[in-house]
């Protein structure tokens, strides 16, 4: 199987950040979370930030505001059909039947990108669209968790990120790994 981390990976950029740009231009108000949500970026792509400070200072401040800001049946729809231009080239010559995507970013707006794209697995963060509690956060080793829980000890043939401090696990557990920056992948493992 062919495991793909998204943001950076296939996608250019951060999708959930584009995401709360999205919500921040609807929803003027959210401008006051700006200087927070750019920095817990900053330190998470540096690898900088763990799970339980994620739970205890992030989780918190998403879930106060998701469900005033959150329309989870339309809204994916809506910033897809505006961001669909910046999933990669190289993921169409790489993609194959098999493909999974794993990555930090919520389920209710990965599951509309991977049908677009005729991916049929993923593994995200979770969010309860009723509560607006964060049920999981699918990062660092909680991806190994989330796989290994799905998938049990299924092979990993090809596993592709941008970030090898995020995913070291992951690059691990593959037998072959690239990282892809921009539009260069380059095989590490």
């Amino acid at each position: 199987m062919n495991v793909f981390d998204f943001d950076n990976t296939i996608y250019d950029g951060e999708s959930t950040l584009d995401m709360f740009f999205f919500y921040m231009a609807r929803k003027p108000w959210l401008i006051k979370h700006i200087v927070t949500v750019l920095k817990a970026f900053a330190r998470y792509k540096k690898g900088d930030v763990g799970i339980p400070e994620i739970i205890e200072r992030y989780v918190p401040m998403v879930e106060k505001d998701v469900l005033r800001v959150v329309d989870f049946e339309n809204d994916p729809k809506v910033f897809w059909d505006k961001h669909m231009k910046k999933i990669k080239p190289l993921y169409e010559e790489l993609r194959s039947d098999d493909d999974l995507i794993i990555t930090a970013s919520p389920d209710f707006n990965i599951e509309e990108v991977c049908r677009r794209l005729g991916i049929k697995r993923w593994l995200t963060s979770r969010v309860d669209s009723k509560t607006g509690k964060i049920l999981f956060v699918n990062i660092r080793e909680n991806k190994i968790k989330a796989f290994k829980e799905q998938y049990g000890s299924a092979e990993i043939e090809n596993f592709y990120t941008d970030s090898p401090e995020n995913d070291a696990p992951l690059i691990e557990m593959a037998n072959h790994a690239f990282i892809v920056k921009k539009n260069e992948i380059t095989q590490i493992k």
